[in-house]
């Protein structure tokens, strides 16, 4: 009755439960017996051996909790009977090695990309919109609501569309409950322009108000979406007054990217005649640039120019068993093939600390995730939080107990070779507020 379970790694001295298994079941695993003393939910963990309180339990072969009490083999892991734990970590010159998979089949292999003219191809062409200040938020979500539904980029027309005969329907006095909503009757509006992917609003709470550091932080985060491959020209917007000038922008645009050549449209409100008049010129030119960007087409890319990020897409118990080696997998055979693959939520990366700074490329990158690992448990703790509070109630219901069990699973999608390069901008943008995803596949 082996097939009812699963041990990840030799050192593990919990097993996983591959479908509900009931009290009382005797399972032979390794030629050793096992019973279960309750019932074993799909995707939980019971214990191997009696464990004493204080023992050190291993999953994924690194340390995932501390056993809370006197507990008996065939036992359920719980949030009761367990806490999070994880081993400590620091930098050692460790000679790391892999095995890489063949990839002699997708040597030849090409995707459709927008080449830019620094070299980078994108996988999507986007226009994008930065404030330099949260004062400029409203001006965007105006221009937003004029430019998507107009342009064909807005996803919502079915809702639309149904609130719009509910308010028709009330307005003649009719009954709101006869209203049938069928979202498949709705067409999907054209876009205006075929070659471009979207419009991206980067509404965000910073710019002024904080610390200047804290502006001179967002301006480089701007500047970095900016020169992103997968934005193709940008629309600017400033208040005038601000932290974050204008000219601090540019600044740290061209410092990152001294051949920046994509279109960049300037509009300071302080300066313009009226708001109304900076609103109407905003949509007018960016028409324009957006007439000017649909000219480009996809054209092959070879694979060594993707750069690929992954990241959370809602934790299951099966997660680090099954998909997230699966997309770990696909990671080792893009890094072999020249393309890059960025670990892109340091959170989920708690207990397998060690294993990442022993892939890291050199001595200043592995104390740099170790700085920002430590800073950020430290911040957490400073507001009666910590890496202990991760799991949410849909991760624990599924057997993730710890943060150090589902960071160790979600570790796996990054294969043996990537070494993860994005912490700080992830970091940072989270800090700022900016919601956004102009990286690979959104």
């Amino acid at each position: 009755m082996s097939n009812l379970i699963l041990k990840i790694n030799h050192k593990d001295n919990v097993l996983v439960a591959l479908q509900d298994i009931p009290a009382e079941t005797e399972i032979i695993f390794e030629g050793a017996t096992y019973i279960t003393l309750e019932a074993i939910p799909a995707k939980h963990k019971f214990f191997m051996n009696d464990m004493k309180e204080g023992d050190e339990i291993f999953m994924y072969g690194v340390l995932v909790g501390k056993v809370q009490y006197d507990l008996a083999a065939g036992i359920r892991m719980t949030t009761d009977n367990t806490k999070h734990a994880a081993e400590p970590y620091y930098y050692r010159d460790v000679d790391y090695h892999w095995t890489k998979p063949d990839v002699s089949r997708f040597l030849h292999k090409t995707f459709k990309g927008y080449h830019r003219s620094n070299g980078d191809v994108g996988t999507a062409n986007y226009w994008l919109f930065i404030p330099t200040v949260f004062c400029e938020n409203r001006n965007l979500d105006i221009i937003k609501e004029s430019l998507y539904d107009n342009l064909g980029y807005a996803v919502d027309a079915k809702y639309k569309s149904y609130t719009h005969q509910l308010v028709e329907a009330i307005s003649k006095g009719e009954n709101i409950d006869d209203i049938d909503f069928s979202p498949s009757n709705i067409p999907a509006k054209d876009r205006v322009f075929k070659n471009v992917d979207g419009i991206k609003f980067l509404n965000h709470t910073g710019g002024c108000g904080g610390t200047r550091q804290d502006a001179d932080t967002l301006s480089k985060l701007l500047a970095s979406y900016a020169d992103h491959p997968n934005v193709a020209g940008i629309t600017l917007l400033s208040l005038g007054c601000q932290h974050l000038q204008i000219d601090n922008f540019k600044k740290d645009l061209y410092n990152r990217n001294p051949d920046f050549d994509k279109p960049l449209l300037v509009f300071e409100q302080q300066k313009a005649v009226s708001e109304e008049i900076m609103i109407k010129n905003a949509i007018f030119e960016t028409l324009k640039g957006l007439l000017e960007i649909n000219k480009l087409e996809r054209e092959d890319a070879p694979i060594s120019k993707l750069c690929v990020g992954v990241k959370c897409g809602g934790s299951d118990g099966f997660s680090g068993i099954s998909a997230n080696p699966a997309v770990g997998h696909l990671a080792d055979i893009l890094s072999v093939l020249g393309a890059k693959v960025l670990l892109a939520e340091f959170p989920e990366l708690c207990g397998v600390e060690q294993e990442l700074i022993d892939r890291a490329v050199d001595k200043p990158t592995a104390e740099k995730f170790i700085k920002l690992m430590t800073e950020y448990d430290e911040l957490a703790h400073a507001v009666g939080s910590g890496f202990y509070m991760n799991p949410s109630p849909g991760n624990i219901k599924d057997g993730l107990i710890t943060d150090a069990i589902k960071s160790a699973g979600a570790a796996k999608k990054g294969g043996f070779r990537a070494s993860c390069r994005c912490f700080r901008l992830y970091r940072t943008r989270h800090e700022t507020g900016i919601k956004s995803s102009l990286h690979t596949g959104k």
